[in-house]
């Protein structure tokens, strides 16, 4: 009969071994039942909405996104925005249901900025996982012949749309980690993917290079990621290909130990959004019929929210590591149906299709460059300030193997220092200081030295002795190698090798047998300690009541 234990166990390998499981990843969000005194708080202020972070609410892309989010009942909303005024105006005419929109200030042209919305965020949340973090907001000054600077004297452009997001989505990742499907979508261009007309067709076309001004701190005079000159679109195109490369880095570095989704999308080409607001006015004027009529590029700004609300909404886009798009080519669905609806034929535009039709785009060599990427991550780090939390791999809640694991692991943690302590760095050291040890390291050697010892000479005897009976004697191949081949020169070397060996098992046994008899011995007693101990002993136990008394020492009494 099987005991519960046992059951224990083969069901944790049973789990184990189950096809098309990512080890242990599926029970990632298990818990044990707890009592969370802020759950009937929760309760009232969100009910069973989703909870979703979108930046750049009050107007284009943003705005438009965050209505059809609102529109489906399923989320309540937190809206950054540097304009709160601006906001409460567009809420009204748009019709936003304020019980499920919350709008918040937030100053991406500001580091401190940004770390006080995620900590208005942390205390507005309780204790309700964010589900969404859509980074969204951005400035495109394309006319500029010099750079703006932050308040944290960077250029403002790369601060706005790619630094400021970076912070953001490094303090609020651990507030979604308890989310069933938490996703981070990063708004790209099709201006940051050089694989396309619109990317590598246009000059000045985005590239990082080395990213020598992201290294060398990227304050002023510093404006560009590869430190070079000024140019107000690249810095545009270039920010956007930080966000598409870290979209993937994040989702290589994170996505397996939290469950989160990382992706980008490109929405298309919105030639009548805000984003152009700084385009002289003729270009205002004439670029979306341009879009509309003769490429058929055009994409408007509700379809464009559709398509970004649909990254945050489509089941299918919880996958991490893609770059999402819509199929239909430019063209479809134009001529005359174009002139009667001014061009506002949905599914028609720049990336086109409608919500079928959407697709894992192709990315270029440049948004997949793993090294840069590592790079990218590790210079915006530095610039931000930004601390990544320390994650650890999931693994198995049963607790059979866990206490498996955990004396698994104080071995394999003993045995690695013995080696490093032991064999040393050969061909690495020479000549160099060596390492010095910590207090820890050393009260861990002298502790595993007196533990090896009683271990060896009692446990491990054993196991010696069952290991030569049960497996046999280790093959002299074993020992020695037999795959290298052996010139003359190197035979005799061989040859002292071995007898150094034999010595040294031979040694080896003589000291065990030393032990062995060492322990056999009647213990030794030291008389003089006896005697004392003895003394200690009587004196403590000798007390002043007569009845405790021996009887040398009562005292006389009359007869």
């Amino acid at each position: 009969m099987m005991t519960r234990k046992t059951v224990s166990v083969i069901f944790c390998l049973g789990l184990w071994a189950l096809p098309g499981l990512n080890a242990f990843q599926f029970m990632s969000k298990w818990k044990m039942p707890t009592h969370d005194p802020y759950e009937e708080e929760v309760k009232n202020k969100f009910g069973d909405k989703k909870l979703v972070v979108l930046t750049g609410t009050s107007s284009g892309l943003g705005r438009k996104t965050a209505l059809a989010l609102l529109q489906t009942g399923e989320y309540h909303v937190v809206g950054a925005v540097r304009d709160l005024d601006k906001m409460e105006a567009v809420a009204e005419v748009d019709g936003f249901d304020m019980s499920s929109f919350t709008p918040i200030q937030c100053e991406l042209n500001s580091f401190e900025s940004v770390r006080e919305f995620c900590q208005k965020v942390e205390e507005f949340r309780i204790h309700k996982p964010i589900d969404r973090l859509i980074c969204n907001a951005g400035v495109y000054q394309p006319s500029l012949d010099h750079a703006k600077w932050s308040a944290d004297n960077h250029e403002q452009t790369m601060q706005i749309n790619y630094l400021s997001h970076f912070l953001m989505i490094s303090l609020l990742m651990k507030s979604m980690l308890d989310s069933p499907d938490p996703r981070v979508v990063m708004v790209g261009s099709v201006t940051g993917n050089d694989n396309t007309v619109g990317g590598g067709g246009v000059y000045p076309i985005a590239d990082l290079h080395e990213l020598d001004g992201l290294k060398a701190g990227f304050e002023n005079p510093i404006a560009m990621a590869d430190g070079y000159g000024f140019i107000g679109a690249k810095a545009y195109k270039d920010s956007k290909l930080c966000l598409m490369m870290m979209a993937n880095f994040l989702h290589t570095k994170y996505h397996k130990l939290t469950g989160i989704s990382f992706s980008s999308m490109y929405p298309g080409c919105i030639a009548e959004s805000p984003l152009f607001r700084e385009k002289r006015e003729w270009f205002r004027t004439y670029f979306p019929i341009f879009m509309k009529f003769i490429t058929g590029g055009f994409v408007g700004e509700h379809e464009a929210g559709q398509r970004l609300f649909q990254v945050a909404h489509d089941p299918r886009c919880s996958k991490s590591g893609v770059y999402w798009s819509w199929n239909g080519g430019p063209r479809e669905g134009r001529g005359a149906e174009a002139l009667e609806k001014g061009g506002q034929i949905s599914g028609g535009g720049g990336a086109g299709g409608g919500w079928d039709s959407i697709f894992e785009n192709d990315q270029s060599r440049k948004v997949l460059d793993v090294d840069t990427a590592m790079d990218l991550f590790a210079a915006s780090t530095e610039i931000t300030g930004a601390e990544w939390p320390d994650l650890k791999q999931v693994v198995s809640p049963c607790p059979t193997l866990k206490v498996i694991g955990a004396v698994t692991q104080g071995m394999v943690k003993r045995e690695e220092l013995k080696r490093m302590r032991e064999m040393g760095r050969p061909g690495m050291e020479e000549g160099k200081p060596v390492a010095k040890i910590s207090k820890v390291k050393k009260a861990v050697i002298v502790t595993d030295r007196v533990a090896s010892f009683t271990l060896r000479n009692t446990v491990g005897r054993v196991a010696r002795f069952l290991g030569r009976r049960v497996l046999g004697r280790i093959p002299d191949e074993a020992l020695t190698g037999s795959f290298e081949t052996v010139t003359e020169e190197e035979e005799e070397d061989t040859v002292t090798e071995e007898n150094s060996l034999a010595d040294l098992h031979h040694n080896q046994e003589l000291l065990e047998e030393e032990i062995s008899s060492q322990l056999e011995k009647a213990p030794v007693v030291d008389t003089e300690d006896e005697a004392l101990f003895e003394e200690i002993y009587d004196a403590g136990n000798t007390v002043s009541s007569p009845g405790n008394m021996t009887s040398t020492e009562r005292p006389m009494t009359a007869a």
